[in-house]
């Protein structure tokens, strides 16, 4: 599968999506860090595609963001499969099927997890989808819900999703609990069962799966990938931006683009001042970079300047240079 297309080519490694925290600055920004890095869209439901305004606010993204998959919430084959036409002609490298979010908002709708008690809905989503465009449709999953047995129910789901024609399954290797726990305690709470995963990829060999769960390091990713295709971080790779700076040479024998986090943060600025210039507001471009300097020296003095400063009226360039400009420029290049 390797090469077939860019997501395809790019899917060793890849950043979860998580909610208000991949936007589309987040994504620009961590491709100061890593080139070749799959990055995923926060989950956008069919509905906000088809009937919100303007369209641009839930799809747009820049172009360096490529490799780009959009992430969707949806059950309904006909408006997913819409949705998924309309993110191939704005230019995304793939289509995924949220099947894993266990919020209680998305339950209602037949949205997340809970569609793992209805694979044949799945199927029939993926089928649609697979007919109306030419980019990979792929699914992130949980291993189970509730009391869904880990072994004869997930092989069941990923027999009939497969049946349908999706080929690639990144599976969040937790149950989901749908009743008795919040949507934070669900990417807690639930034990980690990677063996599953990697059975899964013993007994589907000719499937692309991908794990993504509990990972803290780019070392214990690399390690995954004795069992499985390929790993998604998520928290980490958020609340920690620098570790994407070993991506490239880790997982993909190629030098990053970052040769140190002050480096990072100016390749950045002439996208803060383009999107300065659109009217976005300068907290809600930083607020990404607030982790990039976490154990160094000036690294609070960084982020409680741009805290305490970044959302005023007005605030500029000025206020991100000053912050950059409270952390000394000397610092370990070794982001694993």
């Amino acid at each position: 599968m390797v090469g077939k297309t860019p997501a395809d080519a790019a899917r060793r490694f890849s950043v979860a999506p998580m909610m208000e925290w991949t936007t589309r600055d987040y994504r620009a920004f961590a491709r100061t860090l890593t080139r070749r890095a799959l990055l995923y869209t926060e989950m956008v439901t069919t509905g906000a595609i088809l009937h919100g305004t303007p369209r641009e606010r839930f799809l747009g993204f820049d172009a360096v963001e490529h490799p780009l998959a959009l992430q969707l919430g949806g059950s309904d084959p006909g408006e997913l499969a819409e949705c998924a036409a309309i993110a191939e002609a704005w230019g995304y490298d793939e289509v995924n099927l949220n099947v894993g979010c266990p919020s209680d908002r998305v339950q209602n709708n037949l949205i997340g997890a809970c569609l793992m008690g209805h694979p044949e809905k799945v199927a029939a989503a993926v089928r649609a989808m697979r007919e109306a465009v030419a980019i990979p449709v792929t699914v992130k999953c949980r291993i189970g819900i509730d009391d869904q047995d880990e072994d004869a129910d997930l092989s069941h789901f990923i027999a009939t999703v497969a049946d349908a024609g999706c080929d690639t399954f990144i599976v969040h290797a937790r149950k989901a609990w749908l009743q008795g726990l919040s949507p934070k305690e669900n990417r807690d709470i639930p034990p980690l069962n990677y063996p599953r995963v990697h059975r899964l990829k013993a007994t589907r060999p000719e499937l692309h799966i991908g794990i993504n769960g509990g990972l803290k390091s780019l070392a214990a990713g690399r390690e995954q990938l004795e069992h499985v295709d390929s790993v998604m971080l998520g928290r980490e790779a958020y609340q920690n931006p620098w570790l994407l700076a070993g991506v490239d040479e880790t997982f993909y024998g190629e030098p990053g683009p970052a040769a140190s986090r002050h480096a990072a943060a100016r390749a950045f600025r002439p996208y803060i001042a383009r999107r300065l210039a659109e009217g976005a507001r300068l907290n809600h471009l930083t607020r990404h970079l607030l982790g990039l300097f976490q154990g160094q020296p000036g690294g609070r003095k960084f982020r409680r300047h741009l805290s305490e400063n970044a959302h005023r009226d007005g605030a500029g360039l000025a206020v991100f240079d000053d912050a950059l400009g409270l952390v000394p420029e000397c610092e370990p290049a070794d982001a694993a």
